[in-house]
């Protein structure tokens, strides 16, 4: 007789809480900067589905004396202790490798992260309007803090950026770009942390496809940022109650205009985290937010997750969810514009 597979609302169910927990096992939420990771803050997170937690690290001059790295890194283990979700922490925005200062802060860093039970730490490196002798001073850095990271087991994730607002391009904004120097540093202690809605804003620019700049750096992808935004707001996209130049907003997945049906694919078939990194001013509870990355990210949509879904309507331009069907955590400030 032929082999007959099992089919149903039983073996649906099944593939479905396959689904959800593979990827819960990857999916994670940024504590916004400048807020404490509480126990209890971390351990709503976990509750909610979460099994990875981005924290900020210090600035860079906390960092830079060892005194304050230890006494903050020992608070946050301690926050820690109470849950088992896995860690991420984000060095400082204004952390440039050049200076003596900023290379001890960035050696502080690693053992911070170390020291707080993380494996793996952010840096936004290529920072610069264009390569010359401050990102060659850079990479050299880069690379004779390769041998620390290692010992420690870190991984470094160096980030794709975008212009906040409108302005110039930086060398970071450019996927290929991050990729190429993680390449040319040849070490398993770097590899890439890829912002999907970053990537989003600046294939706005370049008038190509989000999944153009995505797909040839994913071999090198240790880490995803996941939010939304309108792209590079060519046309007005967004209602009254946004900002009307702002280009990185860090909304919930779903809220704007990511091609998430395009991308998905290539997102669930990788290994590392989706860490979703939410604007304060845009966020809902740590539930709905799993339940947007459940449905927007994994294409998820089950009797158990889907009626707790809330629908706001989509800012204008949106339409990486079709209109009616708008899954995302609610986001203050979206408006549906005729």
């Amino acid at each position: 007789m032929p082999n007959q597979q099992n089919t149903g609302p039983g073996t649906d169910a099944i593939r479905i809480r396959g689904s959800v927990a593979a990827l819960e096992q990857r999916l994670g939420l940024n504590i916004p900067y400048e807020w404490w990771p509480a126990a209890a803050t971390l351990k709503g997170l976990e509750a909610a589905g979460f099994g990875w937690v981005q924290v900020a690290a210090p600035p860079v001059g906390m960092l830079a004396d060892p005194r304050h790295g230890v006494h903050h890194a020992r608070a946050l283990r301690e926050a820690l202790d109470v849950t088992s979700l896995k860690v991420v922490v984000h060095g400082p925005t204004d952390l440039q490798l050049g200076s003596a200062l900023h290379y001890r802060a960035f050696e502080s860093l690693l053992e911070y992260t170390h020291h707080v039970g993380a494996t793996h730490v952010v840096y936004h490196a290529l920072d610069f309007a264009r390569r010359g002798s401050e990102s060659s001073e850079e990479e050299q850095a880069l690379r004779r803090l390769a041998r620390t990271a290692e010992a420690l087991g870190l991984t470094v994730c160096l980030e794709n950026l975008c212009p906040v607002y409108p302005g110039r391009s930086n060398v970071c904004h450019d996927p290929l770009s991050v990729r190429d120097l993680i390449r040319r540093l040849d070490t398993p202690a770097y590899g890439m942390l890829l912002d999907v809605g970053h990537a989003n804003v600046v294939a706005g620019y370049m008038g190509v496809e989000t999944a153009a700049l995505i797909e040839p750096v994913l071999d090198a992808v240790r880490l995803f940022h996941v939010h939304d935004n309108l792209g590079a707001r060519m046309h007005g996209e967004g209602g009254p109650m946004l900002d009307p130049l702002q280009l990185d907003l860090h909304l919930p997945p779903g809220g704007g205009n990511v091609p998430w049906d395009k991308i998905r694919a290539a997102l669930m078939s990788h290994e590392a985290p989706l860490m979703m990194e939410i604007h304060p001013a845009h966020r809902s509870a740590p539930s709905g937010l799993w339940e947007a990355a459940m449905f927007v990210i994994g294409g998820i949509a089950t009797p158990a997750v889907r009626p707790a879904l809330t629908a706001p309507a989509p800012v204008a331009g949106a339409e990486s969810v079709s209109p009616g069907d708008h899954p995302s955590a609610p986001v203050r400030g979206a408006e549906r514009v005729s």
